[in-house]
């Protein structure tokens, strides 16, 4: 199957930070939207972006308290968004477009990370197929005017290693048969993380719009990673006794600098020109990794497996998502603009 998995030598590695990443990129005059902008790896990722010249629109579902944790950052706005309302997305990119802004920037950051037992939305969806790659997937095709009117942008959405334990489960992806586990429904979003970016980028590239999934390590300081719980971090070596991070990206493992790193690689970095559709780890594009079997989850494999850059799969789930989400027709978005 060709792919377009293959390291371009960007000379990062898993010890970059944000600021080796962004050195000399110049983002002035560029309008990016994050989701999830104000916490962990997303407001790492607003402060590296609004650094370097770019004016930040931090979707969130709470904005006052977005607003306090971006407080002070240069050239950031707070705007709010439910991922798990449709309504609520549909009312963020209207007032976009409205905007008359360019979007140079989309970065699909957000997660609902594991609750534990099983979740549904208002229309009985999985809850983290929901937000992670749902809502995710309506967010950008309703700003598909303004990423076209940039004359250049990027989408990126932050996936996971988390992607190698689950293929989509095209039976029943809202888990109605009772099969449910919290870590199998997170990994099955991850890997529609990927597969939604090979098939944008195989839609969209023509008109100048280019998809990447970024795996940013496992970072114990977020919150999304404590949701764990203590024990479990404990026992993958992610925290000592204490509670104290220990930090070893040689097995994966990074500080917020150097999780959001490959995401602003993603992001902005020049070094990826002309490259699109494909799954980055450790600063680079990742090798293809086919290797199965028991997984040591003090060091995961995280390099990109082959279920979740399947071009079949990737046109089947953009498919799936628009029979699932209504989305209108890009001429009703042109109403609207």
């Amino acid at each position: 199957m060709p792919h377009a998995q293959h390291p371009v030598g960007t000379g990062f590695t898993a010890f970059s930070t944000v600021e080796d990443v962004m050195a000399g990129v110049d983002l002035t005059g560029a309008n990016v939207v994050i989701t999830g902008g104000h916490s962990g790896l997303g407001l790492v990722t607003t402060r590296a972006l609004s650094a370097a010249g770019a004016s930040v629109t931090v979707a969130a579902r709470d904005p006052k308290r977005a607003a306090r944790a971006v407080l002070g950052i240069r050239r950031v706005e707070v705007e709010r968004l439910d991922l798990l309302d449709p309504a609520s997305i549909d009312a963020f990119t209207a007032r976009y477009r409205r905007s008359g802004r360019p979007l140079h920037i989309l970065v699909n950051n957000a997660g609902l990370p594991s609750a534990g037992g099983l979740q549904h939305d208002a229309r009985g969806y999985e809850s983290q197929l929901a937000v992670n790659h749902l809502g995710h997937f309506q967010l950008t095709l309703g700003l598909q005017p303004v990423l076209r009117a940039a004359g250049g942008a990027r989408v990126v959405t932050t996936s996971s290693g988390a992607h190698r334990m689950s293929d989509i489960l095209w039976d029943d992806p809202h888990f109605r048969t009772g099969r449910h586990h919290p870590d199998l429904a997170y990994s099955q979003s991850k890997t529609a993380n990927v597969l939604f970016t090979v098939e944008l980028d195989r839609r969209w590239s023509d008109g100048g719009i280019r998809a990447f999934a970024p795996h940013p390590g496992i970072v114990p300081a977020t919150a999304f990673n404590g949701s764990a719980g203590d024990e479990a971090r404990r026992a993958m070596g992610l925290i000592d006794d204490l509670g104290n991070p220990i930090i070893d990206p040689t097995r994966g493992v990074k500080t917020l600098e150097q999780g959001a790193a490959t995401i602003v690689l993603a992001a902005a970095s020049p070094l990826l020109a002309g490259i699109g559709g494909v799954y980055l780890n450790n600063g680079d594009v990742s090798p293809v990794d086919a290797s199965t079997g028991p997984v040591d989850m003090t060091s995961p494999p995280a390099d990109v497996a082959p279920h979740a850059i399947d071009p079949g799969s990737a046109h089947r789930l953009w498919e799936l998502s628009e029979q699932l989400v209504g989305t209108p027709t890009l001429e009703t978005y042109s109403l609207v603009v």
